[in-house]
């Protein structure tokens, strides 16, 4: 597809920032002689602190990284050490500090709802972030899933009631506008990049384990790993896709004709608290964003 445009290029799953510079830049160029590029596509890459310093942020930023999504997790060293990272908090301000001199966009992302956490440590939590001057950040509930280190050390969980305070607190205190269920960020500051996907925008994924939404020809493919390789989506499964995705931003899904085929009209127009109509997008109210997996599953056919 090499006249296909390119306006977002995202680097990320694993840790990207601990491949050298020049093997960021190979790739980058493998982009550009074979899609068109636009000359002002955000550029992103995840980096975790300890795996990238001043000097080689700056050697991503001279080969087109323009945006940085940085993996503190949290600010507080025995939470990090609990979570199984190798960096300290110093070392995550310390990144956010030379991407914030670069001038370059920058998100980070944090965790909360750990064992033992309250409603208190989450506003706190809150206001160490607000000190940081972002523009950007997300902030992902801790889950637990089974069969996994964490699944088999019986940890005390806070309870759906203290996590949906939590979640609650995080909007109430911080700077930024939350913008998706998990991301949070000043106008004109958002990831572009997840915009297109939440949207329903077509993407293409290369990598191992990357994943694609092609549009051909009025057809939907499903795209893996080799960018060649598409298979053909039928128009309702893809309607659901565009719900997952358009329903946890702010904005809502739009209601395109195939969206509307799959969704129960008379459920949404009964639970006028959980979802609303406007603009011709359906989105969930905060009470919605609470329960939004519920939602979902009685919304969709």
């Amino acid at each position: 597809m090499p006249n296909t445009d390119v306006p977002t290029v995202f680097f990320g799953g694993g840790t990207p920032s601990l491949m050298p510079a020049w093997c960021f830049e190979k790739i980058m160029q493998t982009l550009y002689n074979n899609f068109q590029v636009a000359h002002n596509a955000e550029i992103t890459i995840e980096a975790n602190p300890g795996t990238i310093d001043k000097n080689k942020l700056n050697d991503f930023i001279s080969s087109g990284v323009n945006r940085i999504s940085v993996g503190v997790q949290s600010l507080d060293d025995d939470k990090l050490r609990f979570l199984g990272r190798r960096h300290s908090a110093d070392d995550a301000i310390c990144l956010i500090r030379h991407a914030q001199n670069a001038k370059i966009r920058l998100s980070a992302d944090f965790i909360y709802g750990l064992p033992g956490e309250n409603v208190t440590d989450t506003i706190k939590t809150v206001e160490q972030i607000n000190n940081l001057g972002l523009q950007h950040c997300s902030l992902y509930e801790l889950t637990i899933e089974k069969n996994t280190p964490f699944g088999k050390m019986n940890l005390k969980m806070p309870d759906n009631e203290t996590m949906a305070q939590m979640y609650n607190a995080i909007a109430e205190n911080l700077t930024l506008k939350r913008y998706e269920v998990s991301n949070y960020a000043t106008p004109g500051n958002e990831c572009r990049h997840n915009l297109n996907i939440w949207d329903g925008g077509a993407y293409i994924g290369i990598g191992q384990g990357g994943a694609g939404r092609i549009h051909i020809d009025n057809v939907w493919y499903e795209q893996m790993g080799n960018y060649q390789h598409f298979s053909p989506i039928d128009d309702d499964t893809r309607a659901v896709e565009k719900i997952l995705m358009g329903i946890r931003t702010v904005s809502g899904c739009q209601l395109t004709d195939d969206v509307k085929k799959v969704i129960y009209t008379d459920w949404v127009q009964a639970h006028p608290e959980l979802v609303q109509i406007k603009d011709n997008r359906i989105s969930a109210t905060p009470q919605g964003m609470l329960i939004l997996d519920d939602v979902v599953l009685k919304m969709v056919k």
